[in-house]
């Protein structure tokens, strides 16, 4: 059980841990300045704290427990709450980068009174101290995690507070119904409500399709931030693997003439367009009496089966007996199970030009890189929403956030049954007050 309690000044390496130029030490918590103080002495010779706020001091970083000894030179600039990061006290110290001296002098913070700081501890402080709203903190995690230019600007619109404003909007909305409704339940025989009954069912009409429209985005947010569990399934040595890596963009997958190659499910995450696939190769599905290549089939099949988007790969240069048992009616269980499936016949670099066009197939040559491009429009073409702009509008981003929009939506449809039914104020109320909490939830 962790003793840790929340108002502990806390000090952590605040930059990438490793050989750079410069790396940064953040202190937070009522102690953070007195900490930095023990052990940061100004060359000027004034005290650390009798600088004005957020000027950046030069020094030297001292042992706290071995008078004397300097165990780098560098600045220190001081944040008083509320005006930082994590809404409290804040001292950051930047030393040089290298992985020594980084421990050194984060080990002298420790030393001087503070503790390590726990994973993600900042950003939660920033959170309960009024610094961040929720999706605001999933945005910032979403950025530092980023590995594409569009993952880059929904996360800056998230950090915007685009959907934070849009939800309390709805609830702003939402408030005087229920208000209405409770001056009904309260004073029944007095005819305090402001709002006819048309005029109630219009406002709860009005707040679920925005609630609806925004839940409609997820879609989209989810390619982008979340990315697409993607399965490239198919026969053997149709050129799965081949295109893996080429959407890898490196030879991850071992690619031969032999049959069977690939026996373990190979996974990677890679941007494409707009999307963000997390791409599961895998191996060829037909039967096999080899024990190996049976269990890759297995997970080649579980891997399809956990897929949203799967891209059936055919080799058209192969003869038609090739083709993996019982392809066309694996496909259709796929499609037929609400996954998007994208047919690709690979090596087109070997056929006939003009390519075939309106067959149901894209044509992809991993060698030349022909049919790229349209791999990448059709997946945006079933993922992403071309008229919303990820870097303004609000974007649902997270699993959490569509359960929430969900069920917020869930509980207006039923006042609104509820008010055409003419049921009672305290059953439509009910749902209100639960449409508002789980728009609560959502930021």
């Amino acid at each position: 059980m962790s003793t840790y309690a929340f108002f502990d000044t806390v000090a952590a390496v605040a930059t990438p841990f490793g050989k750079g130029g410069v790396a940064v030490i953040r202190l937070s918590g009522t102690d953070a300045a007195a900490v930095a103080a023990r052990l940061f002495r100004p060359r000027s010779g004034r005290a650390l704290t009798d600088y004005p706020a957020r000027v950046a001091v030069w020094g030297d970083i001292l042992s706290p427990d071995e008078p004397g000894r300097v165990l780098d030179d560098g600045l220190c600039t001081l944040f008083p709450a509320p005006h930082s990061f994590t809404g409290e006290d804040v001292a950051e110290i930047s030393c040089h980068g290298g992985v020594l001296v980084t421990r050194s002098v984060l080990d002298a913070c420790l030393r001087a009174g503070a503790r390590q700081a726990l994973p993600g501890e900042f950003t939660r402080r920033a959170f309960l101290n009024g610094r961040l709203s929720l999706d605001e903190a999933e945005a910032l995690g979403n950025l530092l995690e980023a590995g594409s230019d569009e993952q880059l600007r929904l996360s800056r619109a998230g950090m915007s507070g685009h959907l934070a404003r849009e939800t309390e909007a709805i609830y702003g909305a939402l408030c005087p119904v229920l208000a209405n409704l409770e001056a009904g339940i309260d004073f029944p025989e007095e005819d305090l409500t402001e709002l006819t009954p048309a005029e109630l069912a219009a406002a709860v009409a009005e707040a679920e399709g925005r609630v609806c429209r925004l839940l409609a985005t997820y879609r989209t947010g989810h390619a982008i931030a979340e990315g697409i569990p993607t399965a490239i399934c198919g026969a053997p040595n149709a050129g799965k693997s081949s295109l893996y890596n080429r959407l890898v963009g490196r030879d991850a997958a071992i690619v031969t003439a032999v049959a069977g190659t690939t026996r373990d499910v190979l996974s990677e995450t890679v941007p494409l367009g707009r999307v963000t696939l997390r791409l599961s190769d895998t191996a060829g599905l037909r039967e096999s009496a080899d024990e190996v290549e049976r269990i890759g089939v297995s997970r080649a099949l579980a891997a399809l089966g956990a897929a949203e988007l799967v891209l059936w790969i055919a080799d058209p240069t192969a003869p038609a007996e090739a083709e993996a048992d019982g392809a066309a009616e694996t496909v259709a269980a796929a499609e037929a199970s609400g996954k998007a499936v994208i047919r690709i016949r690979t090596r087109a670099d070997l056929l006939p030009h003009p390519l075939p066009t309106g067959d149901g197939w894209l044509y992809i040559s991993t060698v030349t890189g022909e049919g790229m491009d349209a791999l990448r429009e059709e997946v945006e073409r079933l993922f992403i929403d071309g008229a919303l702009r990820t870097g303004e509008d609000a974007v649902v981003f997270s699993a959490r956030q569509a359960a929430a929009l969900s069920d917020c939506a869930d509980a207006l449809c039923r006042v609104a049954g509820s008010l055409a039914a003419g049921l009672t104020a305290d059953i439509c109320a009910e749902d209100v007050r639960v449409a508002l909490d789980a728009l609560g939830d959502v930021c």
